[in-house]
């Protein structure tokens, strides 16, 4: 979740003694990381969840205002769209029924929110990108009252110098222009978090960064845009593009863009923090009176406040996370790439697939970041979000080989090892992964099963946005089931 910023017109001068002290702040990060500030005790996970709003017809509900006042819960929070929401569930111990009670902790919490938004005429859908959106539904008017919203918009479009282009090119095509950030807002996703210390940050992030396209194959949910199929999972690439603040020229001189997979194989956390420093002009510069010098100084653990701010505006698929808990300075890997949904049950058995690997990859005697390169890993990205299951990926020691059979083969006993590490439960760890096993053996993801459901549909005389309605309706009637989506009936 993004920290507020208040409504405010930037000066020249405001860019300059942002640049300082955002390099101060760098600084003072590395001295912490050389002195061993840190404090580390054992791994835990966290998430973030962010949701769509829709009506009883399934069609965008410009209502988080609302829904989120009947909520009235500090753990939801506004996201950019306002048919937009987001609920942040803190870390948490696996160990024991740990997974299972996150599970259920979670569904209590969805229960009682969809309950209180009924009551202000909205439902919440567990979705990559609402299926039903249109591109009348997205513009600067529907992005959310928080200033951080309006502010980005400003300043992205002020670098850019020009509307948005989107082009996606799929099963069909998209091909238009925006005049605001608003179609990020089609984005919907699931963050996952993992607190590791320095000395292991770098193998945990190169670890995620390997495991990205595995991921995304697997867990794809996002087929539709604006009315057409386009990729399996499709907000990776329009993620990519609205909040790009390059024109066509920046591009082509290899400026990097915001929405970064990265490219290279890092050494310490340090590097991530010192490449968004080096590479990316401030989009928020506002300064904090806190001096972090004079804090480290006086034995107290700096927030770090325009360093993390800026860090927040560089969308990496794998991101650094400093943050400050209880006087306490803590590091975590946030992972980016996951759609939400189908279900409750999708969500937890894409959990534990990640927190799974994690406590096994980073630790191999040989990395698995010795043995590929970097843009193996990006490649292998990209094609899983065109492709879901059907793509091919490359791993050491396979070569190129379908989606499914290198996560059966390779990465789920991986898994199932790690969820072992953690000290999870033997019956919830295979629970949880019998269901991305389930996908891989029959070949349906959230996407597949969507793209199903509308040709069915359509078959029977729908046009397509009826067909994407009806179906929107059914899926959040299944999504309630907490059934699995490999389990839905077509």
């Amino acid at each position: 979740m993004g920290r507020d910023v208040p409504v405010v017109v930037f000066s020249r001068e405001d860019r300059r003694k942002y640049r300082e002290k955002v390099h101060r702040c760098l600084d003072v990060f590395a001295q912490m990381l050389r002195e061993s500030r840190f404090e580390f005790e054992h791994p835990l996970a966290g998430l973030e969840i962010e949701l769509n709003l829709v009506d009883s017809h399934g069609e965008a509900a410009m209502r988080n205002a609302q829904v989120l006042a009947a909520i009235a819960q500090p753990d939801w929070a506004t996201e950019l769209g306002q048919f937009n929401v987001e609920i942040n569930i803190e870390p948490q111990d696996l160990a024991g029924d740990g997974a299972l009670r996150l599970e259920n902790d979670v569904r209590a919490r969805l229960n009682h929110a969809e309950e209180r938004a009924r009551s202000e005429g909205g439902h919440l859908v567990l979705i990559g990108i609402l299926p039903t959106l249109r591109e009348q539904d997205i513009g600067e008017g529907t992005l959310s009252a928080n200033p951080r919203y309006r502010l980005l918009n400003e300043q992205i479009f002020a670098a850019r110098g020009e509307d948005l282009h989107l082009s996606i090119e799929g099963v069909e095509r998209l091909d238009t222009h925006a005049d605001s950030v608003a179609p990020e807002a089609a984005c919907t996703s699931v963050q996952l978090h993992l607190q590791v210390s320095p000395d292991t940050f770098a193998a945990h992030w190169n670890a995620a960064q390997a495991i990205a396209g595995a991921q995304v194959a697997v867990a794809a949910n996002s087929p539709y845009l604006f009315g057409r199929e386009l990729h399996r999972e499709t907000r990776i690439a329009l993620f990519e593009q609205a909040t790009d603040t390059r024109p066509a020229e920046l591009k082509a001189q290899g400026v990097r863009p915001r929405v970064w997979f990265g490219e290279r194989w890092i050494t310490s956390v340090f590097d991530l923090f010192e490449e968004n420093v080096s590479y990316y002009p401030a989009l928020l510069p506002l300064c904090d009176d806190e001096d972090p010098r004079a804090e480290l100084e006086r034995g107290r653990i700096p927030q770090l406040h325009e360093l993390t701010l800026h860090n927040g505006t560089v969308y990496r698929w794998n991101r650094p996370v400093y943050a400050v808990v209880n006087g306490v300075p803590h590091l975590r890997v946030e992972n980016r790439v996951l759609p939400a949904g189908p279900s409750v049950a999708d969500i937890a058995a894409n959990a534990a697939f990640y927190y799974g690997l994690m406590r096994v990859l980073p630790y191999d005697e040989r990395p698995i970041w010795s043995q590929m390169s970097f843009k193996a890993a990006e490649d292998n990205l990209g094609a899983a979000a065109r492709h879901g299951l059907d793509a091919r990926l490359y791993w050491p020691g396979l070569g190129e080989v379908p989606a499914a059979e290198l996560i059966l083969r390779r990465l789920l006993p991986m898994a199932r090892e790690g969820l072992a590490t953690w000290g999870v439960r033997g019956t919830v760890a295979d629970r949880l992964l019998s269901v991305i096993e389930g996908r891989c053996l029959s070949g349906r993801t959230g996407a597949s099963w969507q793209v199903d459901r509308v040709r069915a549909r359509a078959a029977s005389g729908d046009d397509r946005h009826e067909a994407l309605r009806g179906m929107t309706l059914e899926y959040i009637e299944r999504m309630h089931t907490n059934e699995p989506v490999h389990t839905w009936d077509v």
